[in-house]
């Protein structure tokens, strides 16, 4: 098994290679893939999501998308993302470390900013689900195909 740093950082760089080989791939291959995103960083995937909407390219989300991947959904225009019938969104709040401690606290401002960001769909739905807490909620299936269109080649 990986220690737990290893798998977010292959996580991490399976989709940051998805896009790459989007964008060098040509037309043919003009699709940034989420097959498995655990999350991590905002920062990262909030520059990363900007280049992916300034590229143009089409999201398609095709798996595990948990956490600081879901910000996905507030920077790329919801016409450029489909879902595959494999992909699943989770939501949790928001957390932060504190550095005396070395432990994760809930970052209550970062959670109402960052819900704020979500489509309202998507914001709806996490107000139906109890909203945002320590709780990874997860929306797939029927639920998340009713929000964004399956994928069609």
């Amino acid at each position: 098994m990986r220690p737990k740093h290893q798998t977010k950082r292959c996580a991490r760089a399976s989709l940051i290679v998805g896009f790459w080989l989007g964008l060098l791939g040509g037309p043919a291959a003009a699709d940034v893939w989420i097959r498995s995103s655990r999350g991590g960083e905002v920062g990262e995937y909030l520059a990363l999501f900007m280049l992916v909407r300034q590229s143009g390219e089409r999201v398609v989300i095709d798996g595990p998308c948990l956490s600081a991947c879901t910000l996905v959904l507030s920077i790329v225009p919801d016409d450029r993302i489909c879902v595959t019938r494999r992909a699943v969104l989770g939501f949790h709040a928001a957390r932060e470390l504190d550095e005396r401690s070395g432990r994760l606290s809930p970052a209550r401002d970062a959670t109402r900013l960052i819900a704020a960001t979500y489509p309202q769909a998507i914001q709806d739905w996490i107000t139906r689900h109890g909203g945002l807490s320590g709780r990874l909620i997860l929306l797939r299936g029927r639920e998340l195909a009713a929000l964004y269109p399956l994928c069609t080649r």
